[in-house]
């Protein structure tokens, strides 16, 4: 069973982030090839599977902004492919705006709770009476990947619709690749993985059963990030200190 692996580099990353700590070394060196291996080689009911095919879908990190980080990210990348842990990586790219919002804070559930006048800083009117529930505006810097839910979809049911793969596993929770995997799912066996500790996006929720079957969901864990780690040198790269 020829697999093909579909990893959303962005959503991969931070969720990887929020399951180990943004400061904790041991995560970001990851070896994609060995994680898929491990969580094909998991499945009980897909005999013979083996990862044919990998696809990194990620964008390069803007220089200016971030030298450090762009520095960084182009040794993992080099990494990646002199490693072979990769078999392609598709690039999007970034876009930056400046953006206006209510001012907020999560409630217990992550939701937002605006943030309301009140003392010690009320809104007042030029009379100086109090102004009910007036709210906050703020205005803040905002950048946004884009592209790499287009290129997995893309990948995906290119490798599924020509015949190269007889298996699928799609890394990402965002939700608007609902349609391109229940497309992959009455095809191909496909499993989706969870990459954070939040809830599986109901988008992409299923049953087994569904189309060709033998469907699976898993989230990933820390230990999962953890064990699979790229060599500390890799060819001419080594692992940038913090890693």
């Amino acid at each position: 069973m020829r697999v093909g692996i579909y990893v959303d580099g962005y959503n991969l990353y931070y969720g990887a982030r929020g399951l180990c700590g943004r400061g904790t070394p041991g995560w970001r060196w990851l070896d994609l090839r060995t994680l898929a291996t491990d969580l094909v080689g998991r499945r009980t009911d897909w005999q013979g599977a083996h990862v044919e095919r990998l696809v990194y879908c990620t964008a390069r990190i803007d220089g200016a902004d971030n030298p450090d980080g762009q520095r960084d990210q182009s040794v993992y990348l080099n990494t990646l492919r002199v490693g072979r842990s990769v078999d392609h990586i598709e690039f999007g790219y970034y876009v930056s705006r400046v953006k206006h919002a209510p001012l907020a804070v999560r409630d217990r559930m992550g939701r937002p709770v605006l943030a309301r006048s009140a003392w010690p800083i009320q809104v007042c009117g030029s009379s100086g009476a109090p102004v009910p529930d007036a709210s906050f505006m703020v205005s803040y810097a905002y950048r946004e990947e884009k592209g790499s839910d287009v290129n997995v979809a893309s990948h995906l049911l290119l490798d599924v619709f020509t015949g190269s793969i007889d298996a699928a596993v799609v890394i990402s929770n965002d939700s608007d690749l609902r349609f391109p995997i229940e497309q992959a799912r009455q095809r191909v066996p496909v499993g989706l993985v969870n990459p954070s500790s939040n809830y599986l996006a109901g988008a992409l929720r299923g049953q087994p059963s569904e189309g060709v079957g033998r469907h699976w969901w898993y989230q990933l864990v820390a230990g999962d990030l953890m064990g699979c780690q790229l060599p500390v040198t890799v060819g001419a790269y080594t692992r940038p200190p913090g890693w």
